[in-house]
């Protein structure tokens, strides 16, 4: 039986139901891992490692993912962490884009633990074009309101997963930790960046106590991309207050008003339908509870659902985090396709971003992401010691003790803007960095918060990186 529970949320999970474009049709073939038919190829390669040994959790899940990206004999390796509910496929098609222009260079994106809890069954079906649209719409949603539909994803209750409600930064960092010197080993430099809470991270390891050595000792860079440490820190009793209600709530964070595992489900699923059925009428904009807001004027295509409800012209203001420079929809038309013209991202690589294309059980989207993450993010304050660090288990104390040759490579975009670069320039001045060693880009004007890592074939985030990443190699 479906729950009074799932028939409740699903005029809240249509929200974000424009990232799902489905629409029934057959599947067609597409480029491994979203690489255009004339990119060379680039060699992609996926493992877990070890992790840190969470009290509580189940050793299964103490394991930290690694896609990397590149030659693997290249010395050079900048790691890239991903931001809120959002995994490391995240960054493929800009890892590949990174290691074609550096020579030298991997890049290694994070899978955080988390999203070893995601059911990737049928979407894997679909990558290797033994499942529709349709069939991966009724396994991950169909099913909430469709009581016929017998086999589906399978919730998994708060109550077995108790022990997520410790996965909070120093999980991550330990996690990270491991990468760091695995990385390490390939002998050459190692950076380390994130893009929005992937930023608050990136300080938190950089800053982070190990053995009395802050965690920038093995690194030669740091990437902050929209995104970075609040200096200011939670107050003891707010970090109190949030840590004690975590005790009797989920430990997933709710995405936008969307609770876990729903908007991970609609992204996932509905990237892929992009990727395989993109001319297709969206089966998302017949939905009757599909809010105004994000229904386009005329029926649309699978790309023209997406892109309308994601494009910084016509989302609406709530998916501000999810929106890009996508392009708009056609002129003409039925079903009304998606235009290209004009944009920054375009909309197949932005769905290869989020569906993981070409890559079995792995998407861009974090299912499952867990609260005392966020939380602890607002105890990092630049690497500062301060009392809601002593609540929430968080020892990134070393912000005035970073190498001053470390170089620091800031892009703000929409969300961030030039927080981002004064969140660099702080963290730098705390340790005598010279300016001379930071590259500050404000892109807020022109960059939606996911335009750094979508844009192509011009991308000033990227134009920015490859001589920061020469100064660094030398």
């Amino acid at each position: 039986m479906r729950t009074s529970l799932h028939r409740a949320l699903l005029r809240a999970l249509l929200l974000v139901s424009v990232a799902i474009g489905l629409a029934v049709a057959p599947v067609s073939a597409t480029s491994a891992a979203g690489d255009a038919p004339s990119a060379p190829k680039v060699d992609v390669r996926f493992h877990r490692l070890a992790g840190f040994s969470s009290p509580g959790t189940p050793a299964k899940y103490n394991k930290v993912g690694v896609i990397e990206t590149g030659p693997s004999d290249a010395e050079n390796v900048l790691i890239l962490v991903p931001g809120t509910s959002a995994s490391a496929a995240y960054f493929e098609p800009l890892a590949k884009d990174i290691v074609r222009k550096a020579k030298g260079w991997q890049v290694w994106a994070i899978e955080r633990r988390e999203n070893l809890l995601e059911d990737h069954s049928v979407l894997n079906e679909a990558k290797k074009g033994k499942a529709t649209p349709k069939q991966i719409f009724d396994y991950y949603l169909g099913f909430v309101t469709d009581q016929s539909i017998t086999k589906h994803f399978q919730f998994i209750p708060d109550g077995d997963v108790a022990f997520a409600r410790e996965w909070g930064m120093r999980v991550a960092v330990e996690d990270m930790r491991r990468v760091v010197k695995a990385a390490k080993e390939k002998g050459g430099k190692v950076v380390l960046g994130g893009h929005s809470l992937g930023g608050t991270i990136t300080t938190a390891y950089a800053t982070w106590d190990f053995g009395g050595q802050p965690g920038a000792k093995d690194l030669s860079g740091l990437v902050y991309i929209d995104g970075g440490s609040n200096p200011m820190p939670a107050s003891p009793d707010e970090a109190s207050m949030r840590l004690q209600a975590l005790q009797g709530a989920t430990p997933w964070l709710t995405f936008g008003g969307i609770p876990a595992p729903y908007a991970g489900l609609f992204n996932a699923a509905g990237s892929t339908g992009v990727k395989i059925a993109p001319n297709e009428p969206s089966l998302g904009y017949s939905w009757p509870a599909l809010p105004a807001n994000l229904k386009p004027p005329v029926l649309p295509t699978n790309e023209g659902q997406y892109g309308y409800a994601l494009d910084v012209k016509t989302s609406p203001m709530g998916l501000r985090a999810a929106q890009a420079h996508l392009g708009q929809l056609a002129a003409s038309g039925d079903p009304r396709a998606w235009d290209g013209t004009g944009a920054l991202t375009p909309i197949q690589r932005y769905a290869d971003m989020f569906s993981g294309t070409g890559l079995q059980g792995l998407d861009g989207t974090a299912w499952y992401h867990p609260q005392r993450l966020t939380i602890d993010g607002s105890a990092v304050a630049a690497g500062n010691a301060n009392d809601a660090q002593g609540v929430l288990d968080v020892r990134a104390t070393h912000g005035h003790d970073l190498s001053k040759r470390l170089r620091i490579y800031a892009f703000g975009a929409a969300l961030g803007g030039q927080r981002v670069l004064d969140g660099a320039t702080v963290l730098a001045d705390q340790s005598g960095i010279p300016h001379d060693q930071l590259t500050l880009v404000n892109g807020e004007a022109n960059y939606a918060h996911n335009d750094p890592a979508g844009a192509s074939p011009t991308n000033e985030f990227l134009d920015n990186l490859m001589p920061y990443l020469k100064k660094v190699a030398r």
